[in-house]
C-alpha cells in the first residue's frame, strides 16, 4: 500500500516523499490576504516578503482555509490517506477535509481515509506526522495507526511566545497603546493551546532570556521528561537555538527539530515569535 499523510499549511513541514516512494507528505494551502494581495501558503511562498507586507499594511489581514477540492485532490493520490488539520476551534479546515473525504469515498468506497483534528497547529502537527511515519514503517495497520495518532495528539502540548502584537492590534484583540508599549518594553506574550484546541495567553516575560526560562519552566510543569520536541520560529533562529540548548541542558535524552514557520504560523506568530511542541 502507498500512503499520503496530508496536512494543511499550519504544519511547517514542506511536501516530501520517502526514498522508497511509499510514504508521501503533502500539504494543502491556506491563503493569506494582506491588503490587496493574496499569499498562497505553498512551498513557493516567500515568507519574508509576506511578513514585510504585513508590517507595512495598516489594515487587518485575514486567512482562508483550504477548499474541499484541494483536500480531495490529495485523498485521491494514495490507497491510505491520513489528514491532520489545524484545530477545528481556529479554522474551517477540518470541515473542508470532512467534505472532501465524503466525496472521495463516494467515488471509491474502499479507499482508506481518516481525518484527525490536531486541536493545535504548527510543530504539534509536525510531531504527529513524524509519529505516523514511524508507525507506517513498523507495519501497523491503518486502523491501529489512526487510533495511535489520535491518542498521540491528546498527549502532546504546544506553547508559543510572541514579541510582536501588530496583528492583535489590527484585529482589535488588544488596545493599540497597550501593544505598542509592550513591544517598546520588550515584553513577550506567553501562551499555550488548551485541551479543547483554543489558544490562551497565560503570562508575560520581559526579554528573550526570560522567555526561554518561562518556556522551559512551563515544560517542567507539564511533566516533560525528555523525548521529541519541535520548535518553529518566525525569523528568529538564534532564539530557537537558545531554547534548544536550554532544553538539552536539562533533558539530554531529547531529540529537537527546528523549522522556520511557513505562511500561516508566520501570520499569527509574527516576526520573532516561537512555537514549541513536545
Amino acid at each position: 500500500m502507498n500512503w499520503n499523510i496530508i496536512t494543511d499549511s499550519s504544519c511547517d513541514l514542506l511536501p516530501s516523499t520517502s526514498p522508497d516512494g511509499r510514504i508521501r507528505l503533502t500539504s494543502v494551502p491556506f491563503t493569506i490576504r494582506i491588503g490587496e494581495r493574496d499569499f498562497v501558503d505553498d512551498e513557493h511562498l516567500d515568507t519574508m516578503e509576506m511578513l514585510s507586507a504585513m508590517e507595512q499594511e495598516h489594515s487587518a489581514g485575514h486567512t482562508s482555509c483550504p477548499t474541499p477540492d484541494a483536500w480531495l485532490a490529495q485523498f485521491e493520490q494514495a490507497d491510505c490517506a491520513i489528514a491532520i488539520t489545524i484545530s477545528s476551534q481556529l479554522s474551517g479546515s477540518m470541515n473542508s477535509a470532512l467534505a472532501a473525504r465524503d466525496m472521495a469515498l463516494e467515488k471509491n468506497p474502499d479507499k482508506k481515509i481518516v481525518i484527525l483534528d490536531s486541536l493545535s497547529t504548527g510543530p504539534e502537527v509536525l510531531l504527529c506526522v513524524k509519529e505516523i511515519e514511524r508507525l507506517i514503517r513498523q507495519g501497523l495497520s491503518f486502523d491501529d495507526i489512526a487510533a495511535h495518532a489520535r491518542n498521540f495528539l491528546q498527549k502532546t502540548k504546544i506553547l508559543f511566545a510572541l514579541s510582536s502584537f501588530d496583528n492583535l492590534i489590527k484585529n482589535g484583540r488588544i488596545h493599540r497603546l497597550t501593544g505598542m508599549l509592550a513591544k517598546a518594553l520588550g515584553i513577550w506574550g506567553i501562551g499555550s493551546g488548551s485541551d479543547e484546541g483554543k489558544i490562551t495567553f497565560e503570562s508575560k516575560a520581559r526579554g528573550a532570556k526570560k522567555v526561554v526560562q518561562t518556556l522551559v519552566s512551563t515544560m517542567k510543569e507539564h511533566g516533560f521528561i525528555g523525548g521529541n520536541v519541535a520548535i518553529s520560529h518566525c525569523d528568529n533562529l538564534a532564539l530557537a537555538q537558545t531554547l534548544k540548548n536550554s532544553i538539552l541542558d536539562i533533558w539530554e535524552n531529547t531529540s529537537i527539530e527546528i523549522l522556520p514557520t511557513r505562511g500561516l504560523c508566520s501570520y499569527y506568530a509574527e516576526r520573532g515569535g516561537l512555537i514549541v511542541s513536545y
